[in-house]
């Protein structure tokens, strides 16, 4: 048993039955990352958490996980490749330690996914883009010269 100290239901917001969010591209920032070690033990990834910033989807959470120390090689350059991709869309490319790469926004692309135990969707990150990629409009120019002249 624990005591959950007088806890009141009725003065708490139930939790939301989360579906995953739906296929697009997100502003985002990594708010969380941790080195885990993998399922049978022998190697680790580096789980990010994700942060959406803006829109419907204000505040849902997405999570990358990135198997750097693997003896599959393929999987760890696959991993290698996507931290590079995280890495440039920061503008932090020589981190030392995953925390640099924290609230640091960047464009990520959500697809949705079966899961292969339960078959329900899932959310799964496929991109990451510089957060300017986010606005899909071209910077105006700061200048009275119109664009002809230029």
């Amino acid at each position: 048993m624990a005591d959950l100290n007088g806890f009141d239901a009725r003065t708490v917001e139930p939790a939301a039955d989360f579906e995953p969010i739906p296929a697009g591209k997100y502003l985002a920032a990594i708010t969380a990352s941790q080195m885990k070690p993998t399922k049978n033990g022998n190697g680790n990834y580096l789980e990010l958490e994700f942060a959406v910033l803006e829109g419907d989807c204000k505040g849902r959470k997405l999570w990358a996980r990135l198997n750097l120390n693997n003896p599959n090689t393929t999987t760890v350059k696959i991993a290698r490749a996507e931290l590079s991709a995280i890495c440039r869309a920061v503008g932090v490319l020589t981190p030392k330690d995953s925390v640099e790469l924290h609230n640091l926004p960047l464009l990520i692309t959500a697809k949705l996914k079966k899961r292969d135990d339960t078959g329900e969707l899932t959310n799964e990150i496929k991109g990451y883009a510089k957060k300017e990629a986010a606005s899909g409009q071209p910077e105006q120019a700061t200048t009275d010269t119109p664009p002809w002249k230029r």
